[in-house]
């Protein structure tokens, strides 16, 4: 029984798969969180896909696929700011337009050049298959989002709920603003390799989610989503190598299952409030 529980860690390429989970887990939750307060949800999404055609173009002229894909994703963040901010439509519009656009555009340029890199590994990564080289981007990336995020997580955080508070204050709203989008695209960046362009929102959205659920106080809510990330990954990679399956989507299978379950149990403990607070004004207030 424990050897073939223990069967998963005889390979190196499962072990390799659990190495990059854990890393890519806490700057994905992290910034989840800073991401689901300003409720820049959808900028998540929107860089993500937003990446391709930089991926494309860094292949055609030879340099690393990580530098266009970042440039793609600053490119994507700041383009929906301008169109939001000097026009008539609403900025999760104007994410729809430019992600769109942009995923359209790297789709025509992917089937017009011949590549080695198949498609497949590009939207939904190759956690199997990771490199070490893959590991150290992803690690090297993953340190530096954490290390910034720990620091100014209290600008960050009054800059997601009042910006106008934050300038008035003295804090720097445009490098704060800016810095967010530029964090998101290289995180974005370090899972790429692992889960793909697709499956990165789930791990940008689905743990500060989840955390913003289960607590009202933001260091606690930071410590859940890294926690619900590392176990979610965790299980998420062993399991896929039980049921056959790919690692990535698996994780993410986890992750919604714990979403849901959370979901159900704050209803019924809120029905259970409700009930009581009826059943205290029926009865006249008395105990």
């Amino acid at each position: 029984m424990i050897e073939t529980l223990l069967f998963p860690f005889q390979f190196a390429f499962m072990n390799k798969a659990f190495l990059v989970m854990a890393l890519l887990a806490v700057p994905t939750s992290l910034l989840s969180c800073f991401l689901v307060l300003k409720g820049w949800s959808l900028m998540g999404d929107a860089i993500s896909h937003a990446v391709l055609p930089g991926i494309v173009l860094a292949y055609i002229a030879g340099i690393p696929l990580i530098i266009g894909a970042f440039a793609a994703g600053m490119v994507c963040a700041v383009s929906t700011g301008f169109l939001a901010g000097n026009s008539r439509i609403k900025q999760d519009t104007a994410m729809g337009v430019v992600f769109s656009g942009m995923f359209g555009v790297g789709l025509v340029l992917y089937a017009k050049i011949s590549t080695a890199v198949h498609l497949d590994h590009i939207l939904f990564g190759n956690m199997l298959g990771i490199s070490a080289a893959d590991l150290w981007t992803a690690g090297s990336i993953a340190a530096f989002v954490t290390l910034v995020l720990i620091a100014k997580r209290r600008d960050f955080l009054l800059h997601a709920f009042d910006p106008v508070q934050a300038q008035a204050v003295g804090l720097r709203v445009g490098w704060l603003h800016y810095g967010l989008l530029a964090l998101i695209s290289m995180s974005i960046v370090a899972t790429l390799s692992a889960v793909g362009i697709i499956l990165a929102i789930g791990l940008l959205i689905a743990p500060g989610a989840i955390a913003f659920l289960l607590t009202k106080r933001f260091e606690a809510m930071l410590v859940i989503a890294v926690a619900v990330s590392l176990v979610s990954g965790f299980l998420g990679v062993y399991a896929s190598f039980f049921i056959d399956s790919a690692p990535a989507p698996t994780v993410i299978l986890v992750m919604t299952a714990i979403f849901i379950a959370v979901f159900i149990r704050n209803s019924s403990r809120a029905r259970a409030a409700d009930a009581a607070q009826k059943n205290f004004h029926a009865s006249g207030g008395d105990i």
